[in-house]
């Protein structure tokens, strides 16, 4: 009997885990309908097409090297070795944290959009999600968080708490997307001289889209961070709902209505609530998403208009810099004074979140400068001009519209009949080709 209960509670957890591996798979789909629905129509193809690639990538390089640098399980033994006596819980564990490994560069392919070359973000992405991430995650939730976090309850009082990933996830892809960026410099014409030239979105339902899907897999983000059933909290999906909808109303106010703002007002307090979310009261988690919200939109603004950084979808501030606050709101709204359960310190959530920050800046340098300097990071300027779509893919994602244009009578997907492009600043038009 006790034999049948153990065995019924390891596939339970199994389970669980299962489903929000799944719902935070799912998460990837939003994170590709947000980018399709921010850039202009030639790049919403290379959008789709990124995503579902480095989500292939990441899966590869997570298992071999990633997952195994992290916690110290390896997958390379016989099929019966894998499952054990648990039912395969360390392979379901792997493919729930393998989701948000995959995050990394799903975060870096929004801010990067329209002028980055396919196969070096793709080459990136793997150095990210095999060794740069496992090596911090292993410090904070794996293998070598020991004397980490032993190093900050001695200084601090109490270790460094991410509960479901606002420093290790979030603030981590949009501090590496910051380097990324940077390295890239702008879009062709989104600055001329001192003045700022504001590329619109090209489809606000497809944002919308996006961000539904991200808001409706944070649960499985969050809630089933848990890990098994026995630690699951109904706090983590109060707290989750109370910070999406603080991101939303505050965001509301403060873009005046911008829908763009909305949208992803209610990820920023997804995001900001992630670390706390097993800690807080719902009314803290209510303004810390709020605040995560206020963050984003003037973030965004003073990213974009002030500091003149051509980062498309806003993720250094919507990723990096409120996953940032949500590691330092944990320290805030968990304490007692505010409702919270204790057990956190301001001072080792703020030392953790900014060595985040020095961390993915250092990486992501490393990274970026190394592409751009051997295989080179971005377009050439024909090729922007046309748009990735064209210039790495062949087609357009509304091929019909050059038909019906008489640009040709053959299939578009066919390299010799790919649609010509337009008269182009850069000279005269190059035939399309792979990146």
């Amino acid at each position: 009997m006790e034999s049948a209960v153990h065995s019924l509670g390891r596939s339970g957890d199994v389970l669980f885990l299962m489903l929000g591996a799944v719902m935070v798979f799912a998460m990837h789909a939003g994170f590709a309908f947000l980018e399709v629905g921010t850039v202009r129509r030639k790049s919403q193809i290379n959008a789709l097409v990124k995503i579902l690639t480095d989500w292939s990538a990441s899966t590869v390089v997570y298992f071999a090297v990633g997952f195994p640098l992290a916690y110290g399980i390896h997958f390379f033994v016989p099929a019966g070795d894998l499952m054990g006596s648990t039912q395969g819980y360390d392979l379901v564990r792997f493919f729930f944290l393998l989701c948000f490994a995959a995050c990394i560069p799903a975060i870096i392919s929004g801010g990067i959009a329209e002028r980055a070359r396919f196969w070096p973000q793709v080459l990136a992405g793997v150095a990210f999600v095999g060794l740069i991430y496992p090596f911090f995650e292993s410090l904070i939730w794996g293998m070598r968080s020991d004397g980490v976090q032993a190093f900050f309850e001695s200084t601090f009082g109490a270790p460094f708490h991410d509960f479901a990933g606002s420093v290790v996830v979030h603030s981590m892809g949009g501090w590496l997307a910051l380097a990324a960026v940077l390295v890239l410099g702008p879009r062709a014409g989104r600055f001329s001289g001192r003045k700022s030239n504001p590329i619109p979105v090209s489809n606000i339902p497809f944002l919308a889209l996006g961000s539904w899907i991200l808001a409706v897999g944070w649960f499985g983000f969050n809630v089933m961070s848990a890990q098994t059933l026995e630690d699951i909290s109904g706090l983590v999906a109060v707290n989750s709902l109370m910070a999406m909808v603080g991101g939303v109303l505050f965001a509301l106010v403060a873009g005046r209505n911008d829908p763009g703002f909305v949208h992803n007002g209610a990820l920023a307090g997804l995001i900001a609530i992630c670390a706390g979310s097993d800690l807080v009261h719902p009314v803290g988690a209510f303004f810390i998403g709020g605040l995560g919200a206020l963050i984003f939109v003037y973030g965004f603004q003073w990213e974009q208009e002030k500091l003149r950084i051509d980062d498309v979808l806003g993720v250094w501030p919507l990723h990096g810099i409120v996953g940032t606050w949500g590691g330092i709101a944990a320290g805030i709204f968990g304490a007692p004074l505010f409702g919270g359960m204790g057990g956190v310190s301001l001072g080792a959530q703020l030392a953790g979140s900014l060595f985040a920050v020095a961390y993915a800046l250092a990486a992501g340098a490393l990274v970026y400068v190394i592409v751009s300097r051997t295989i080179g990071f971005r377009l050439n300027q024909e090729d922007e001009f046309r748009g990735p779509d064209l210039a790495i893919h062949h087609i357009t994602a509304y091929p019909e519209e050059h038909l019906s244009l008489g640009a040709s009578g053959y299939p578009v997907s066919a390299p010799s009949a790919a649609a010509p492009p337009a008269p182009s600043p850069f000279g005269k038009p190059k035939a399309a080709r792979a990146d």
